[in-house]
């Protein structure tokens, strides 16, 4: 038994040695620090080399500090109904995400961050299940796509493209707990996502947007961006019908998206998406999600869905 042990004890700290060794922490050089090395939050946010605003660097979908909405229009249900789930008025959190921390029955999806200040007048937050959980009255479905969310959520989301081991819908990359990597160059920004290993491109080279419904739709659609100050604006059309959010809101090939990215201190950023789809929305909404960089040291884990079937 004590041999055991030992020998137990000896595996795992050789172990731990070597995956230390792979990848030894760093301290990314162009974070702001004050004399004692601490992280200085109130620097403004770091610009690149052509004096464009940088938003390079592995980001975590951050907490929110704003409370849930009620829910109404577009499905939200009775209590006790399939797939319903009943509003929440009084400022009660969302789908079990008041602060971001995106859970149900108890299971956290996400490491706790302090909640960053939500404009009270600005977008309502997507919330990881529901993009429009903190909408006032839920998202404005069309028929077509409250019937179709209504029977995914019927079926426990079996439906959803991530369970089918398909690429995620548009948006919910955005809201993925998982964390994100941008890579920014003067002329394209790549957004590598550990979710379902998602990549994205938004070209920055003065391309203008092909003609809706032209060329071969793609996943994530093309995407075109330009700078208005300090935002980037990013146009995105052509996009493949899919998923919404985790709870199976449907789009058609007929989405189109307008996102305005800011960096708005050197932990946090921002991003605004306006969705309009003439089939699946009766109006264009806009929503809200908000990221802090990893701890010194992340990276990504190898995420690769191996097609299990087994629903």
């Amino acid at each position: 038994m004590n041999r055991t042990l030992v020998l137990a004890a000896a595996v795992l700290v050789a172990g731990s040695v070597s995956v230390a060794a792979q990848w030894p922490k760093t301290q990314d050089p162009s974070v702001p620090r004050d004399a004692q090395g601490r992280v200085r939050y109130d620097a403004p946010p770091p610009r690149t080399a052509d004096g464009k605003i940088d938003f390079s660097g592995v980001w975590a979908r951050a907490n929110s500090g704003a409370p849930g909405r009620g829910r109404g229009r577009g499905g939200a249900g009775a209590p006790g109904a399939p797939g319903g789930r009943a509003g929440n008025p009084g400022g009660a959190p969302a789908a079990g995400e008041g602060i971001g921390q995106g859970g149900r029955g108890g299971v956290s999806l996400e490491p706790s961050t302090a909640p960053f200040p939500v404009d009270p007048n600005g977008p309502p937050v997507a919330t990881f299940f529901e993009a429009g959980g903190n909408m006032e009255g839920g998202l404005p479905y069309t028929p077509w796509a409250k019937g179709i969310r209504d029977a995914r959520l019927a079926l426990n989301a079996r439906d959803n493209p991530d369970a089918m081991c398909l690429p995620m819908g548009f948006l919910q990359f955005h809201q993925q707990p998982q964390p994100r990597k941008i890579y920014q160059t003067p002329k394209e920004i790549l957004i590598e996502y550990e979710a379902n290993y998602g990549l994205r491109h938004i070209y920055l080279d003065g391309r203008k947007l092909p003609p809706q419904g032209e060329p071969q739709p793609f996943w994530y659609g093309y995407s075109v961006g330009r700078w208005e100050g300090d935002t980037l604006v990013v146009e995105t059309n052509n996009v493949r019908a899919g998923t919404l959010d985790r709870d199976g809101v449907p789009y058609s090939d007929k989405l189109t998206a307008v996102e305005r990215i800011r960096r708005v201190s050197p932990t946090r950023l921002e991003i605004e998406t306006t969705l309009t789809d003439p089939e699946a929305f009766l109006a264009p909404f806009t929503i809200k999600r908000a990221y802090t960089p990893m701890p010194a040291g992340s990276r990504f884990e190898e995420y690769l869905c191996e097609n299990n079937r087994d629903l």
